[in-house]
């Protein structure tokens, strides 16, 4: 057999691309341990963050202090360390861009052939080692003092030689690793990488950092179309907008309806007006049921008064709950003075993914 069937089949997958495991698929020498050590692991991973929390007093406030200190002075965060710190160090850099707070990573190896270059005085450099006694970050301390980098020792240990060198101490606590060995690094850098991402989020908050300034540095995928769109940019507008006047006959409104192959016409109090009310192909039928002329009748009559409405600089997240929590399926957009500009179809939301 040829073909894409036939590769699947051939590899021993079926149509959905699961792969089988082999009935001689060699056993783990104990099985029965997994569940329970995944379940240590997580424990001691959950105790070493509530141990870090409990433990934040004045020591974090002054870290704090210099991070605002070091953002007013126009200068930047640096994130140094090695092993598993480098990924904790670099989501951290990327957690700090991401609020606004400028940041980059230091390899304390390319320190030392070319990258100190990257430092200027007033910087703040975050040195991340769990014993205080690595030497590639140890030996990188004095090095930052000469270019004028204020230095916080990112660590467990409040006693060690990359503690006592500090101008500041940001101290995670944890009892045990979660691995069986009490070696492998995990519940370690999970407080470590907890504590960065609580220094973060609480200098954000304090600082006064709003949704629109999170958005401007999230205006990519769906992150950044909830944060950033705007009602304004998807409302129908033009050809595509029924809008008559309070004076229009119901003939007249489905005409425009028709038109603009929309379910809901704005009804002004007058030429380029203010909203008075809307009308809906659903009014229509209904009155159909009980007027053999409901075509002559005026609209002023039949229209609901007071709709629900938005205005036109609203988020598009706001038009999605206000559809969410009532029970119409479109939005008439309104100017700040009133007037209707357009329509916002509840039909055309689920495919911008704003959930």
């Amino acid at each position: 057999m040829t073909g894409r069937l036939g590769i699947a089949r051939e590899r021993g997958r079926g149509l959905s691309g699961r792969v089988e495991l082999k009935e001689d698929t060699p056993q783990l020498p104990d099985e029965a341990r997994l569940l329970p050590l995944a379940k240590d692991c997580l424990r001691w991973e959950v105790q070493a963050i509530e141990a870090t929390a409990a433990d934040l007093g004045e020591e974090f406030l002054d870290v704090s202090r210099r991070v605002h200190a070091t953002v007013c002075a126009g200068r930047k965060l640096i994130f140094s360390g090695v092993g598993k710190n480098v990924a904790v160090a670099q989501k951290l850099v990327a957690t700090f861009n991401s609020t606004g707070v400028r940041s980059t990573f230091l390899d304390p190896l390319q320190a030392f052939h070319g990258d100190l270059g990257l430092c200027m005085s007033g910087d703040l450099a975050f040195l991340l080692s769990n014993s205080g006694e690595t030497d590639e970050i140890v030996q990188l301390l004095p090095a930052l003092r000469r270019f004028g980098v204020g230095v916080v020792a990112f660590t467990a240990e409040p006693t060690s030689q990359l503690a006592r060198n500090a101008d500041a101490v940001l101290r995670f606590r944890y009892q045990h690793e979660g691995c069986p060995l009490n070696l492998a690094p995990t519940a370690s850098t999970t407080a470590a990488q907890a504590l960065g991402d609580a220094l973060a989020m609480a200098y954000m908050g304090a600082r006064g950092f709003s949704r629109e300034d999170f958005a401007r540095f999230h205006p990519g995928g769906a992150l950044g179309q909830r944060l950033l769109l705007r009602v304004a940019d998807i409302m129908r507008t033009g050809a595509r907008f029924a809008a008559v006047e309070q004076s229009a006959s119901i003939q007249t409104v489905l005409l425009a309806l028709t038109e603009a192959k929309c379910g809901t016409a704005a009804v002004c109090d007058g030429p380029g007006g203010r909203l008075a009310g809307v009308f809906t192909d659903g009014d229509f039928r209904r009155l159909a049921l009980t007027f053999p002329h409901v075509l002559d009748l005026p609209v002023a009559e039949h229209m609901t008064r007071q709709p629900r409405t938005i205005q036109a600089t609203a988020l598009a997240v706001e038009a999605l709950k206000i559809l969410e929590n009532s029970r119409v399926n479109d939005l008439v957009v309104l100017d700040a003075e009133g007037r209707p500009v357009g329509l916002l179809d509840g039909q055309d939301l689920p495919k911008l993914r704003l959930y």
